[in-house]
């Protein structure tokens, strides 16, 4: 009898993890549907770029092709481009990271420097538009830099557009804490545990569990004490050398104010949903720090921009921030990039320096027919 009953415990011991399995099977399938239903693939987003050994760069993988994600051959998200650009052709770039990349939205044609392309081409349908949009995933300024410097420059833009802030912010705010003694290099690197590298679905309760962790403790945990003037000092100069690189390449370079759906108007709760994602990255920040962080890196665009003569681009604020417009802490879902696309192409559009542009491509065009 207690034989009979050992191996009915064995049999009913593997029949229940067997059980568990399919249940964890089944549950994996579903979040990889769902993630391919809703962004064209069903691994995360960095199964679509690899690091380029040459330049240690992160680069998108050549004619990748998702349902809502396409790469050319070059490998940058977006249309073909004629190579070499035509001689009338007022070519767009559009430098950033994965706020400019869009992985959130609908499709290519709903990234907003597609709609900026788009926009631009219908307000001055007499000239030959077209664009590149050079962002990836993770950039920050020295990314975007490096970028230009192998990547864009043999494109030969005519307009850059350039939307950094919060990677940048992240990283400078990083180091800031491990210096306080806030968090250490090994926080950083074990944010992510090794199944969650094979696991969509242990990734994605792990992230949520660890945003819900920082969001209930947020009032009880160290925080980052600093100046934002000293924060953002490096910050400056990244930014000025990559806009002055950039006015080397192109005759017009535009540099647009970051926008980010944590608000001082919001309620303590609504700031909290706002800042998830924000705080997923930055755990030591506090709700005023963030906000402080944003604002103090919007200020040094605009300083910037009137130090070296790019074209501001503001009104980061005209994008509401609701559940509609933003997918999380920073990136659009299609009305956002609709609005964000607006601000920016308004502004080139009543830009004098574009007019300038457009006037000596429209003399280029008369001599080559």
């Amino acid at each position: 009898m207690a034989t009979s009953q050992r191996k009915m415990a064995i049999v009913t011991f593997f029949m229940v993890m067997i059980a568990i399995t399919t249940i964890i099977a089944v549950a994996e399938g579903v979040v990889r549907l769902r993630q391919f239903l809703k962004y064209g693939h069903a691994g995360a987003v960095q199964d679509i770029y690899y690091t380029d050994p040459s330049m240690n760069l992160r680069v998108l993988i050549p004619n990748l092709k998702q349902s809502n994600i396409q790469i050319n051959s070059i490998g940058f998200r977006g249309p073909e481009l004629a190579n070499p650009k035509p001689v009338s052709a007022v070519r767009l770039a559009f430098l950033g990271g994965s706020t400019t990349f869009c992985a959130e939205v609908s499709s290519n044609e709903m990234t907003w420097p597609h709609l900026v392309w788009k926009q631009i081409q219908e307000a001055k349908p007499d000239i030959q538009f077209d664009y590149v949009n050079v962002a990836t995933p993770g950039y920050t300024l020295l990314s975007s830099l490096k970028c230009l410097r192998y990547r864009l420059k043999p494109l030969e833009p005519d307009i850059i557009v350039i939307y950094h802030a919060t990677n940048d912010l992240c990283k400078d705010s990083r180091e800031l804490a491990i210096k306080q003694g806030i968090i250490s290099q090994d926080d950083i690197d074990d944010r992510e545990s090794w199944l969650s590298s094979y696991s969509l679905l242990w990734l994605i309760l792990e992230k949520n569990f660890k945003i819900m962790k920082i969001q209930k403790e947020i009032d009880t945990q160290p925080k980052l004490e600093f100046d934002p003037e000293s924060l953002s000092k490096n910050f400056r100069e990244r930014l000025t050398a990559l806009v002055t690189e950039s006015r080397k390449t192109a005759k017009l370079v535009a540099l647009a104010t970051f926008s980010c759906r944590i608000r001082h108007e919001q309620t303590s709760e609504e700031q909290l949903k706002a800042a998830n994602t924000a705080l997923y990255y930055m755990p030591y920040m506090s709700m005023e720090g963030m906000l402080k962080g944003y604002e103090e890196y919007n200020r040094i665009i605009r300083e910037v921009a009137s130090e070296t003569g790019a074209l501001l681009i503001e009104k980061e604020m005209s994008i509401p921030a609701d559940d509609l417009h933003f997918n999380d802490s920073v990136h659009f879902k299609d009305p956002g990039s609709r609005l964000m696309a607006k601000r920016i192409s308004d502004a080139l559009l009543n830009s004098v320096a574009l007019i300038s542009v457009v006037q000596q491509q429209s003399t280029k065009q008369i001599h080559n027919q």
